[in-house]
């Protein structure tokens, strides 16, 4: 009998080496992550950062395969959170206005010229509008976890400089899919149409429209000026924050400490990305200068005709935003 022990003893460190195997493939997890843009772009450069520092915290337990241009929703951006809710997708860096069809609260960042600055935003979502706001996004089953910055968005058209809200008369803009953008731009007198991303920069090389509107990392690295938007307006009308979330199932599939590596590696993620997406916005400003787009800047005046003339929004929408957070954003940015 002694002659088959060594045989014996190699059967079962080798049934033992695949019960190990097996048990690390078991533990091993991949997460998908949706995003609108690319890593070409400070959006889909966050959410790579997300991925790379989970994957190096857990030393490629859990990696986040990021799905850039709105892969996992067929191109349509708008569709993203009901399919991240429905589980269809795990994880989504997201945008406020893109999620807001489905979670009205986050509304209150698309409230034309409310937000005057970086510090008014980054009072709002570190504030109680903040919390309020992740509690309206927990309750439709996506569990937000930290803020990025996709940032101020500026308005650029292939017809003229535009400084006075008559200037938008009858100017065809493409906007994103939200009622409210589509409310915005037709109180200062512009024809809105609503396309996706994906169809914009065709629709605006044709001249099927005349502008759009969208933070300068955008206008600069999709080369907009080059389709024809010769003027640029810097007019602050808007900001939309990035939101780090995944799915309330995968969430509670996680135990706790994985819940909070994820959680501070989002937090972290964001805090990287909006340090780096501000610090370029005045080398993307100087760049799209060269390139001989005409660039302008309101006066406090000029900005206080925009802001008289889309008042009317600010009566319908704050009621659908919750006046309880519009309060609490409010008193945020006086306080900043």
């Amino acid at each position: 009998m002694t002659t088959y022990r060594p045989l014996a003893k190699l059967a079962a460190a080798l049934a033992g080496a695949a019960v190990l195997s097996a048990s690390l493939s078991v533990q091993a997890r991949e997460i998908a992550v949706s995003t609108v843009l690319s890593d070409a772009f400070p959006w889909g450069q966050a959410a790579e950062k997300w991925a790379e520092l989970v994957e190096e915290r857990t030393d490629g337990r859990i990696t986040m395969r990021v799905y850039p241009n709105s892969q996992l929703v067929n191109g349509d951006q708008t569709r993203e959170f009901s399919a991240m809710r429905s589980g269809l997708i795990d994880a989504a860096v997201g945008s406020t206005i893109n999620w807001s069809p489905q979670v009205p609260e986050l509304n209150l960042f698309s409230l034309p010229f409310f937000l005057p600055d970086e510090a008014a935003v980054d009072a709002v979502t570190g504030g109680e509008a903040g919390e309020r706001i992740f509690a309206a996004i927990e309750s439709r089953d996506v569990i937000p976890l930290g803020w990025g910055e996709n940032g101020f968005r500026q308005l650029s058209n292939s017809r003229g400089a535009i400084d006075e809200p008559e200037d938008l008369e009858g100017l065809k803009i493409r906007v994103v899919g939200s009622p409210l953008f589509q409310d915005t731009f037709d109180a200062l007198g512009a024809d809105p149409t609503q396309m996706s991303w994906a169809d914009a920069k065709p629709a605006l090389t044709t001249g099927a429209v005349d502008g759009q509107e969208n933070p300068l990392s955008v206008f600069d690295v999709a080369r907009i000026d080059q389709v024809g938007q010769e003027h640029l307006t810097l007019w602050n009308y808007m900001n939309d924050p990035l939101i780090f979330a995944v799915n309330r199932q995968v969430w509670e599939s996680l135990d706790e400490s994985d819940q909070t590596m994820l959680r501070e590696a989002a937090v972290e993620a964001g805090e990287w990305e909006k340090a780096m997406t501000r610090k370029e916005e005045s080398e993307r400003l100087a760049a799209i200068q060269e390139r001989g787009v005409t660039v302008t800047e309101l006066s406090d005046a000029q900005y206080d005709a925009f802001v008289e003339a889309t008042s009317s929004v600010h009566d319908e929408w704050v009621p659908k935003i919750g006046a309880e957070i519009v309060e609490a954003a409010r008193v945020a940015i006086e306080s900043r």
